[in-house]
C-alpha cells in the first residue's frame, strides 16, 4: 500500500519550534517532489513549502520564509519541515504530498492524513 504518514505535530507556544516528518511507505521518495500544505479551520488549503526530488531546489510561501526549512533524507525515505518562530497564525492541519520530480501547486499523486499544529499560549 502506497502512503505518506506525517508526524511531529502538537501544541507549542508562540515563538516555539516543531519538526514535522513525512515518511513514505510502499514506494521510494527519490523520484518525487514533496510539498507541505496546511489548512486552517474555515480557510482554503495553502502551499507552505516544496522540495524537488533531488533536494536541489526548494520554495516557501512568503508567510513562512525565514522561519521554516524543508529538507529530505532519501535514504530514510523521509522529508522534514522544521518550523521555528511559530505564530498563532501557523495553526492548521499540515499535510505532505508527493508528485513526480518537480514542485507544483497542483497534481500531487499521494497525500498524507495530516498532522495538527496548534500554536497557542
Amino acid at each position: 500500500q502506497l502512503q505518506l504518514v506525517e508526524s511531529g505535530g502538537g501544541l507549542v507556544q508562540p515563538g516555539g519550534s516543531l519538526r514535522l516528518s513525512c515518511a513514505a511507505s510502499g514506494f521510494t521518495l527519490d523520484s518525487y517532489a514533496i510539498g507541505w500544505f496546511r489548512q486552517a479551520p474555515g480557510k482554503e488549503r495553502e502551499g507552505v513549502s516544496c522540495i524537488k526530488n533531488s533536494g536541489s531546489s526548494t520554495n516557501y510561501a512568503d508567510s513562512v520564509k525565514g522561519r521554516f526549512t524543508i529538507s529530505r533524507d532519501n535514504a530514510k525515505n523521509t522529508v522534514y519541515l522544521q518550523m521555528n518562530s511559530l505564530k498563532p497564525e501557523d495553526t492548521a492541519v499540515y499535510y505532505c504530498a508527493a508528485r513526480k520530480y518537480y514542485c507544483s501547486r497542483y497534481d500531487y499523486d499521494y497525500w498524507g492524513q495530516g498532522t495538527q499544529v496548534t500554536v497557542s499560549s
